[in-house]
Order: structure tokens, then C-alpha cells, then sequence
């Protein structure tokens, strides 16, 4: 077997096969230790245990001897095997069969060693660039995204000037030679027999690194707005393949393994280069993929580093369709001890933005409000479409099946067929008893993160009819537009009124009646279920008969001037802003009220004085909202 080479991804799998602590156990012995295993040195005499094996890392760890590394360094280390003996021996226990010998593989990986070779070359070229003359607009670009320049050489960021061959240039003058260069993806062959010439031109570079940290391709962001592709992947080459890497994953690594012993920190798969930098400056390990959906050996990538990573994709059409496919892919591959959880960045943002602009205390707490996969699952096909016919509610149940069979694991399959029918019973329940006799929820108290409602009525509510949706419809011709800004900002983002629904509740529309049955129905949905969006809210008051009224809120929202509509504002003034207002509305209304009741009453003095000092409460309130259209 001499002649053989090994490729890394024959190894990779391999390793993907041994559990360190299973086998280094037969000969060292071990006791659990939080993430890790730990006994006494197999190559010192020692008292005190200072030999750790960590599986999520494939390594050992010596401290008395320095000695660290995989199962095939242990093997070599402990029992004198070269390293062809090591491989044979762990091939054979994992049941990977040796590859035939094969003359051409070494040179094979000859080449592949000269390709990466000139990436690295290249890498350090772009990191240069960036710091000359002519990377000016990118670091400006840069600062601009809150990236410092202390963090550059970190994560490797560069710069590709414009230059059609200015790359080129600099390695051919190193001795590369160009048909070398573009099968390693930095230039372009013309078809028609041209000169190749620079792939990368004008962009801020990133490269893109395997799991042992090695150059393999670089990814670019274009400075000019108008180039045609925002970003840039290299392609598909002999040491690049897009659904075999992670952008990130080195970086990922070094955050899990820093994390104290006993703890599991989270995982984050995200959309680009600037959300898992973003991360990583706040402390979270995170990847991307290469612009494509996650690949099944990308997520056994995953495994290996976290039971349950975390996906977190943007809150648009394109992030929630990147969350189904994920959602696919996954599910056959779903086992025991092995998922996926999902994760949703307020307000449309995304984690660089909300760095940015909230800080990485603000992001560490978003990335941790997780959806588990099956309750993602469900939500998925119970908003596929309305649930108002029996043939609709049947269609909803037949899809449920669906996935849940999709999964090969057994035991797996039969507990999500059993957790989303669940699920679907309850759905069911819930509508059927808001429906019935007993009248709908007032909230209450918050506890532990979940609302409760003891079936206390409201005060004279009934569930939406017919005729209520009408009449709201006519009065909406007439909404007053400080209240319909109020509700706007709630449609777009449902969560603000967590902490309000009483509240908003007791205020009746906030304080506009014709807003009055389409807030009671935002605050029963709001009740019913953990976790609503947008564009489900908005589809249910559709379904409901509110059209009209959606669209005479939209209209007289745009006419109020409030400061937390405005797109440049942050969630968190957003938010801080919108409570306010509503905190003003609400004094206003009970103001109103206040004054109503006590006109009829003024007898004595005093009485007089309580209703002016009301009176200008009340008017100076009016006043202030007014003043947002100024």
C-alpha cells in the first residue's frame, strides 16, 4: 500500500465513524467530564489526570507531555505505528474499506498542494492590497460596516483592485503559470481562446478556508452598486467544492472549543460572510454556506460540532425559503440526538446589522431565542394556507404525515408523526373553544415567558362577525391617524405588544373604534400562539374580512409622521418609541373619559380646577401627536 494517498475526505470519514473515547478508552480509562472525557497520561506517570479526549473535536489533549491531536496520532504515539499501520487499523474497525493503490493519486495530490500553494499567495496578496492606496474605499466600506481594522488579518479580509490582471501579474512574476491559476479559480479563461485574466476585480475579499484552515477559494463583495453579482463565490475546482465546506468553520471551532467545561454554546448557520464575522466579534461560533442550500454533508459537518446548530436565516421571502429547504434536506437525515433549530433576527435584520447597531449583548440574546425543528416544521405547513374548510384542516394533517414519514430513523418518524398531530389537535381545540359558548381569553399576568388566560370575559366581545367586519370597514374611512400608526407598527411586528396586551386590550383600538374588532382578534391570535409573524398576522386578518380596513391603516399611518414608522429608525427606538406613544394615547383616552364622566359634576371649586388641569393634560397630549406630522 505504499503508493497509496490518502484522500482527506476518505480520512474525514474515518473519523466521522470512531468516537476518540471509545477508542482510546480500551487503553486509557476515562470518566465523563462535562463535554469531555479525561483519565491519567498513557505517556507519563501521573497522579493527577491531565489527559482529556474531546469526541465534538476529534482530539486529545496531554497536558503533562504536550503531546495532542486525532485517534491516528494516538495510535502512532502509544503503539509505534506508522501511519499507513494507523489507517489501515481505523479503517478497518469503522468499516471503511482502503483505497486501491492508485499510481496517479500522488500526483494528484501534487497538484492539488501547488494549487494551494498560490490560494495562499493570493490570500496574502489581497490582504496587502486592502492596506495600500489603491483598498482606500474598501476600508472606507469597512468602517462603514463597523468592521476595525484590528480585525482584518483575524478573519483574512482583503482587497482585488480593479485591475484586469493585476493579480495575475503579481504570480506569474512568483512563477505560477495562468492554466495553474484559473483551475484554482482565480482567473477566468475567455471561451474564445483570450487571455485569462483576473476573477476577482474591485471586490473586498474573504477567503474561504477547509477544516484543517488551508485556503481553497476565496468569496468577494463588490464595491461597485451596480456590478452584477453582489457577491462572489470561486468555482467548483479540484480543492474547492461549495457543498463539502463552511465559511467560518475554523473560527467556529476555536469559540466551541474556548467554551468552559460542561457548557454547550450554540452553533449559528447564517446567510453570508459579514453575519458569521458578526457573530464570531460577539462570541458566537457561526458558518455560512457557499451561497447554495445546505448541503447533507454539510450538516453531518455540523454534527460532529454541535448536536443541534442553530440556522438563522433573514426574516424575507428568500431567508424563509432558504429555512424550507433547509427544512427538506434535513429531515430524512433527522436522529436521535441529532437536529437543527431555527432562529429569527427581529425587525428584518440581520446579525452584522443588529452588531452594529444593538451591540453583541443584544445579538448573543436573539441567536439564543430558538424555535425547536418540529414546531418550526408545523408552523411551516399550518401557514401554507387558510384552515377554514374541512377539506383544508384534512390537507394540513395529510402534509403533516407527509414529513414526519420522510424521516429514515424509525423511532425518530414515529415520535414526529405523534408530536405534530399533536400539535395539529391543538391547533383545533384552541379554535373550536374560541368559537363555543365561553367567551374569549382576557389576558393576564405574564409567566414564564408564555401568556395565560383563565377564561374571564371581555366585556361585551364577541367573536368578529359578518356585520362587525363591515361596520369597521366603513369606519375605517375616518381612522384618526395616531392610532392607525400605532396598529401598523403592531402588524409589522407583532412581538411589541407582548408586554401591552392588557393594555391595548382595555384601550379599545387605541382609542379608535373602528380599529376595535381587529385588535381584539390580533390580541386572541397573539394569545394563541408563541410565535407570530408578520406575514401570518396579516394573512389571518385577511382571511378574516379585514381587507379594507388594512388598507385604510396603511393610508392613514403614512399620513401621522410617527418616529417609530420611519425606516431609518432602530428597533430598539422603534420599539422604546412606540411604547411611548402608546403610553400617550392611552392617558389620552382615559383622559377623554375622565372628563365625559365628571362634566355633568362640577359643583364645588375644586371640581373646576380637577377638570381644567385634566383638560390640559389631555390637550397638550393631542398636541404632541399632532406635531408628528411637523
Amino acid at each position: 500500500m505504499s503508493g497509496v494517498k490518502f484522500d482527506e475526505r476518505f480520512l474525514d470519514e474515518i473519523k466521522a465513524r470512531l468516537r476518540p473515547s471509545d477508542v482510546i478508552g480500551r487503553t486509557v480509562k476515562l470518566r465523563k467530564q462535562g463535554r469531555e472525557f479525561v483519565g491519567l497520561s498513557p505517556f507519563t506517570k501521573e497522579r493527577s489526570p491531565s489527559f482529556f479526549v474531546n469526541d465534538d473535536k476529534g482530539q486529545f489533549f496531554d497536558f503533562s507531555s504536550g503531546k495532542n491531536g486525532d485517534l491516528i496520532t494516538f495510535l502512532q504515539e502509544t503503539e509505534r505505528l506508522t501511519f499507513m499501520e494507523a489507517v489501515e487499523r481505523l479503517a478497518a474497525e469503522a468499516g471503511v474499506p482502503m483505497p486501491a493503490p492508485d499510481p496517479q493519486s500522488a500526483e494528484r495530490d501534487r497538484v492539488r498542494q501547488g494549487l494551494a500553494e498560490w490560494l495562499e499567495q493570493a490570500g496574502a496578496w489581497f490582504q496587502a492590497e486592502l492596506r495600500r492606496p489603491v483598498g482606500r474605499e474598501a476600508r472606507d466600506y469597512l468602517a462603514a460596516r463597523g468592521l476595525p481594522e484590528a480585525e482584518w488579518a483575524r478573519f483574512g479580509i482583503g482587497y482585488a483592485p480593479g485591475g484586469r490582471t493585476a493579480l495575475k501579474d503579481y504570480l506569474v512574476a512568483k512563477g505560477a503559470r495562468p492554466g495553474e491559476l484559473v483551475e484554482a479559480g482565480l482567473l477566468i479563461a475567455p471561451e474564445d481562446g483570450g487571455a485569462p485574466y483576473d476573477r476577482f476585480r474591485d471586490r473586498i475579499m474573504f477567503p474561504i478556508a477547509d477544516g484543517r484552515g488551508r485556503f481553497v477559494s476565496f468569496g468577494g463583495r463588490a464595491m461597485d452598486p451596480k456590478a452584477r453579482a453582489k457577491y462572489l463565490n470561486g468555482p467548483e475546482t479540484s480543492v474547492f467544492h461549495k457543498g463539502h465546506v463552511l465559511y467560518g468553520m475554523g473560527e467556529a471551532r476555536k469559540i466551541l472549543g474556548a467554551a468552559p467545561s460542561g457548557e454547550t454554546p450554540p452553533l449559528v448557520v447564517v446567510e453570508g460572510y459579514m453575519d458569521a464575522i458578526a457573530c464570531h466579534r460577539a462570541g458566537v461560533a457561526a458558518v455560512a454556506p457557499m451561497g447554495t442550500a445546505l448541503t447533507e454533508e454539510q450538516m453531518e459537518m455540523l454534527w460532529r460540532l454541535h448536536p443541534e446548530p442553530t440556522l438563522c436565516f433573514d426574516g424575507d421571502r428568500a431567508g424563509r425559503q432558504a429555512a424550507f429547504r433547509a427544512m427538506d434536506r434535513a429531515l430524512p437525515i433527522l436522529k436521535p440526538g441529532k437536529s437543527f433549530q431555527f432562529s429569527l433576527v427581529e425587525g428584518g435584520k440581520d446579525p452584522d446589522d443588529v452588531l452594529r447597531e444593538q451591540g453583541p449583548v443584544a445579538l448573543r440574546q436573539q441567536l439564543a431565542t430558538t424555535t425547536p425543528f418540529a414546531q418550526a416544521l408545523f408552523e411551516r405547513e399550518r401557514d401554507l394556507e387558510p384552515l377554514d374548510t374541512p377539506e383544508r384542516r384534512a390537507g394540513l394533517k395529510g402534509r403533516l404525515r407527509q414529513a414526519a414519514g420522510a424521516i429514515a430513523d424509525n423511532d425518530l418518524q414515529q415520535a414526529y408523526r405523534q408530536d405534530l398531530l399533536e400539535r395539529y389537535d391543538g391547533l383545533f381545540r384552541k379554535a373550536e373553544s374560541s368559537q363555543g359558548a365561553r367567551p374569549p381569553w382576557r389576558p393576564q399576568a405574564r409567566r414564564n415567558g408564555r401568556w395565560k388566560g383563565p377564561g374571564e370575559a371581555w366585556a361585551d366581545a364577541q367573536p368578529p362577525t359578518a356585520q362587525g367586519k363591515a361596520a369597521a370597514g366603513r369606519l375605517a374611512a375616518g381612522l384618526d391617524p395616531a392610532p392607525a400608526a400605532l396598529a401598523a407598527y403592531a402588524l409589522s411586528r407583532p412581538a411589541v405588544l407582548d408586554d401591552h396586551l392588557e393594555d391595548v386590550f382595555a384601550t379599545e383600538g387605541f382609542g379608535e373604534p373602528g380599529l376595535c374588532e381587529m385588535v381584539r382578534e390580533i390580541i386572541r391570535l397573539r394569545l394563541e400562539s408563541d410565535h407570530l409573524d408578520s406575514d401570518s398576522l396579516t394573512r389571518h386578518l385577511r382571511s378574516c374580512g379585514f381587507n379594507a380596513l388594512l388598507t385604510d391603516i396603511d393610508r392613514a399611518a403614512a399620513k401621522s409622521g410617527a418616529p417609530f414608522l420611519k425606516p431609518d429608525v432602530s428597533l430598539e427606538a422603534a420599539n422604546s418609541q412606540w411604547s411611548q406613544a402608546f403610553a400617550s394615547l392611552s392617558r389620552l383616552a382615559s383622559l377623554d373619559k375622565a372628563l365625559d364622566a365628571s362634566k355633568g359634576n362640577l359643583r364645588e371649586r375644586s371640581d373646576m380646577e380637577a377638570f381644567e388641569r385634566l383638560k390640559g393634560e389631555r390637550d397638550a397630549l393631542r398636541r404632541a401627536t399632532r406635531e408628528w406630522n411637523d
